[in-house]
């Protein structure tokens, strides 16, 4: 059935897209906006359905939205600072509670006191950390860092590389580039199997919808530094011989959003990429894609299913993107720090960026600290750099005790004060040590901060996001939130053995990594909190 709803979504394209015209069908009046899907529907050839299935599954076209004038942050970092109570209670000052809405995550962990009005990210509260965010490296050479400089310059490397796609490519296999967006799957494995594919059209989508709580990389460069992003995406098209890229940005940034846009307008403006057919650079266009409140969606096989019009759920693998992508056509889809590197790589060499960092970890990566550091804000951090030193000495350390780090979002693992020294920020050391590297967000636990309210908020942050394919993950989710809701708020004592089964299911059935990556912060927060958590739970069985 999807396959042929994809082949219906195609026929228009992404210039009219299914997904557009849902997205665009914003009015609350129930029986109007029905109205509106059928039409929608019939000029897609598709069923009322299927269109109405896609519609409901977003947050910001629910009718719940209707009469919010203003959404207060509810991520990690908002939660254990203290930060989402600061701006609830500034907020309740001059609204009422109807016109209050939440979203997840506004990218402001660095400062804690973020709301969105009016389309805009607004700060509250004078005794919260200021909006001013620092950005510092211990790398030699920052390869994302750097200002652009001069645009047509800049894009000229395009040109320089266009007659020499192998060598290009041979180049990014040089420097082990892995995707940045938590997997760390080899990025030139993806190029080139795109590549070697057969087909009539081929895309590349950059996933900027990965929206990891605690996590604002993506969000600063694509807001700072929207030019790298987009020269790595032709240059893997000039590549792949797509010459379409797709940008699919979080709602929750929508000055990232109008900064791409800007950014695409002047490459169109200026001639360097303009989609007129002749020269492989110039050849290549873009599309702004603005999502609609769904964190499932920066999982590739969702965000594909959303960028169709279809209902954003995960896909089964194989087959893999790389080869059967958006509309059914090979794909080449990664995260916005993984694109963004492609010009440093090419410029200075794969060999160079490589060095940066460790043989099987290579290069840089992008660090968010939140607003508990005394030095809050992005690092791009040699891989192998000793967490130690990212925590004391390029974040200055903490303003307030804290008792552990979740790096790597709401499914990275949970490190107390007393592993630190033992990793050192590169892939394997997390995984080797059983944490998760992930996005490299860092959120802050204070000592006061009780563990079971974090785990609380983990499983409702999965049960609000599941997509729902998966029975692991969308019951177990839900599953979870009620016995830790209930031994929070009922003094209900949960069973350490069903706790503890429901976990393995979720880790081993679920179809996606975040029914199956919950699993890992709760199990830390066992095997590390285990004295603070065991008034909760039933004695574990023998």
């Amino acid at each position: 059935m999807s396959r042929n709803l994809r082949g219906l979504s195609s026929r228009r394209g992404l210039t009219d897209s299914l997904y557009g015209s849902i997205a665009g069908a914003t009015g609350y009046d129930e029986r109007l906006r029905d109205e509106e899907l059928k039409a929608i529907a019939g000029g897609f050839m598709t069923g009322h359905a299927a269109v109405l299935g896609a519609s409901t599954f977003y947050d910001f076209l629910q009718p719940a939205h209707y009469g919010k004038k203003v959404y207060m942050c509810d991520g990690t970092a908002c939660l254990t600072s203290g930060g989402s109570d600061r701006v609830r209670r500034s907020l309740h000052e001059k609204f009422k509670p109807g016109e209050i809405g939440v979203m997840t995550c506004l990218g402001h962990c660095h400062s804690n006191n973020a709301f969105l009005v009016n389309g805009e990210i607004r700060l509250c509260g004078s005794e919260t950390r200021p909006s001013a965010m620092r950005v510092g490296s211990n790398a030699e050479m920052p390869a994302l860092l750097t200002p652009v400089g001069d645009i047509t310059d800049y894009y000229s490397l395009a040109g320089r590389w266009a007659g020499k796609t192998d060598d290009a490519l041979k180049e990014l296999e040089a420097s082990g580039l892995r995707g940045r967006g938590g997997a760390g799957f080899p990025f030139h494995v993806k190029v080139r199997s795109s590549r070697d594919a057969a087909a009539d059209r081929k895309y590349v989508v950059c996933n900027g919808d990965e929206g990891d709580p605690g996590a604002f990389s993506d969000k600063w460069l694509l807001e700072e530094r929207p030019h790298t992003v987009l020269f790595g995406m032709m240059m893997t098209g000039i590549i792949t011989g797509a010459d379409t890229g797709v940008v699919y940005i979080r709602g929750e940034y929508p000055l990232a959003v109008r900064r791409v846009r800007e950014a695409v307008r002047h490459l169109e403006e200026t001639g360097i990429a303009t989609g007129k057919e002749g020269d492989p650079v110039t050849r290549f266009r873009f599309h702004i894609v603005e999502g609609s409140g769904a964190y499932i969606c920066g999982e590739e096989t969702s965000l594909l299913n959303s960028l169709e019009g279809l209902r954003p759920e995960v896909r089964t693998r194989p087959p893999f993107p790389a080869v059967y992508g958006l509309f059914g056509r090979p794909t080449v889809l990664s995260n916005v720090e993984t694109f963004a590197n492609i010009h440093f790589i090419l410029e200075e060499g794969g060999a160079t960026w490589a060095g940066m960092g460790t043989e099987k970890s290579p290069g840089t990566k992008l660090v968010s600290l939140d607003g508990a550091f005394n030095k809050p804000g992005l690092l791009e951090v040699k891989m192998g750099t000793p967490l130690r030193a990212v925590i004391d000495e390029l974040g200055g350390g903490t303003r307030y005790p804290v008792k552990a780090f979740q790096v790597g979002g709401p499914l990275g693992g949970l490190v107390p004060v007393s592993r630190i020294d033992d990793l050192t920020l590169d892939f394997e050391s997390f995984a080797r040590e059983g944490f998760l590297l992930g996005h490299a967000g860092i959120v802050s636990v204070p000592e006061d901060f009780p563990v079971i309210r974090l785990l609380e908020h983990l499983f409702e942050f999965t049960r609000k996001e599941s997509c729902g394919k998966c029975f692991p993950c969308r019951l177990g989710s839900a599953r979870g939130y009620e016995l830790l809701s209930g031994a929070t708020g009922k003094n209900e004592k949960i069973d350490r053995q069903l706790f503890d089964d429901l976990l393995e299911t979720m880790q081993l059935g679920s179809l996606c990594a975040l029914g199956g990556g919950l699993p890992l912060p709760v199990k830390n927060a066992l095997q590390y909190f285990g004295e603070e958590l065991n008034d909760y739970f039933t004695p574990k069985e023998a």
